[in-house]
């Protein structure tokens, strides 16, 4: 063997060893026991989560009144009494979810590959999905980016793994195609039924999972990062046009469909506040608008990542 390859493959060796001493070291020190990091309680009715732009800790506010902060996270979500923490490690291209219960406790870690992108939890909290990057930072880059969403069942120990091992139907036909993209799931309150965004071949559908039998049914064009409303009837998205991204509220049964008062670009996943009120980060901002197109967008929070609880 060449001196050049030994050299070379001793400097690979102590960059992996480097890399992981950093991880360990920040795991000792961002990672402490979640009873102890998070004063977020999920007995509280009636709060907004979300991330606090200065710090990546989850805040938990009413109001103006700030009741608990939590732990460091890129995106959370809670419902069902569990809270999902999804944040970035110091590992390149690595990620890790927490699902915490109401008392803090860590049930399960997740460690994934790719960037943080969204997250989401049933209403039953017995579900949780994620979305994270592969590579490139954009959905707007067609075909520069490749997307992984994924499901796990707490009850059970259930993990889906990637949504492009379900089987997709479009036009009522199987559906396969290597460059096929998944992000941003919403759970009806069944435990079976989702709602998420495939694209392929610059397309992109709204498809409704079912976690019985791993399929994904395409049921209509150009709806992005889905947010099932409280009551299963509506779905507030992303709905694009050029380079710019309008929320819109479709309603289910009726196929219904409405742009919000929110006129400038939104790259978010909605979350219903309640039946009649969509939030979303905007400029690392917080903003709430009504979900039946009337009245206009208001500031809530310096932050990201909203969750009603």
């Amino acid at each position: 063997m060449s001196r050049r390859r030994i050299v070379a493959g001793i400097t690979l060796i102590a960059v992996f060893v480097a890399a992981g001493i950093g991880y360990l070291s920040w795991r000792v020190t961002t990672t402490q026991p979640a009873a102890a990091q998070t004063g977020v309680r999920l007995d509280r009715s009636d709060t907004l989560l979300y991330v606090e732009p200065a710090t990546n800790r989850v805040r938990q506010v009413r109001g103006d009144a700030v009741l608990g902060t939590g732990p460091a996270c890129q995106r959370v979500y809670a419902s069902g009494g569990t809270m999902a923490c999804l944040r970035a490690t110091a590992v390149p291209m690595a990620s890790e979810l927490d699902l915490i219960n109401g008392d803090g406790r860590v049930l399960k870690t997740l460690q994934l590959w790719g960037n943080p992108s969204r997250v989401r939890v049933s209403p039953s909290g017995k579900l949780a999905a994620w979305t994270v990057f592969r590579s490139g930072d954009s959905y707007l880059a067609a075909g520069a980016f490749s997307t992984t969403a994924g499901i796990y069942d707490l009850r059970s120990g259930t993990h889906y793994g990637s949504l492009e091992d379900f089987t997709a139907y479009v036009d009522g036909r199987p559906y396969r195609s290597v460059d096929v993209n998944y992000w941003g799931v919403t759970f009806a309150a069944d435990d079976v039924t989702f709602y998420a965004t495939m694209a392929s071949k610059g397309k992109t559908w709204l498809v409704r999972g079912n976690l019985a039998n791993r399929t994904l049914t395409t049921l209509r064009e150009n709806v992005e990062c889905p947010s099932l409303s409280p009551d299963g009837s509506r779905i507030a998205y992303k709905f694009r046009t050029g380079k710019t991204w309008r929320l819109h509220v479709l309603t289910i049964a009726t196929g219904t469909d409405l742009a919000l008062a929110e006129t400038s670009h939104v790259d978010d996943q909605p979350a219903w506040l309640d039946d009649t009120t969509v939030a979303y980060g905007k400029q690392m901002s917080v903003f709430a608008v009504p979900a039946d197109g009337t009245g206009q967008p208001r500031k809530l929070v310096a932050g990201s990542s909203p969750a009603a609880w």
